[in-house]
């Protein structure tokens, strides 16, 4: 969970904030790419890891749920 929450601190804080003058000399689709982690990027990081999140927590429930009927 911390290591989640490091790299959502690190992609929307980070790179959306402090590192976007370095990252606005980069272009993608047509977009400065500071621009693009401080309004989309962001989002969709958040949004991967949130999946991620689900998978892995089913996957302890599941190993959990094995080791409880033993």
């Amino acid at each position: 969970m911390f290591r989640l929450l490091v790299i959502w601190f690190v992609v929307s804080f980070g790179f959306g904030i402090l590192l976007v003058e370095p990252l606005n000399e980069i272009r993608l689709g047509g977009y400065k790419l500071g621009f693009w982690f401080a309004q989309q990027g962001s989002i969709f990081v958040f949004i991967a890891l949130i999946f991620y999140f689900a998978a892995a927590m089913t996957r302890f429930e599941r190993e959990y749920q094995e080791e409880t009927e033993r």
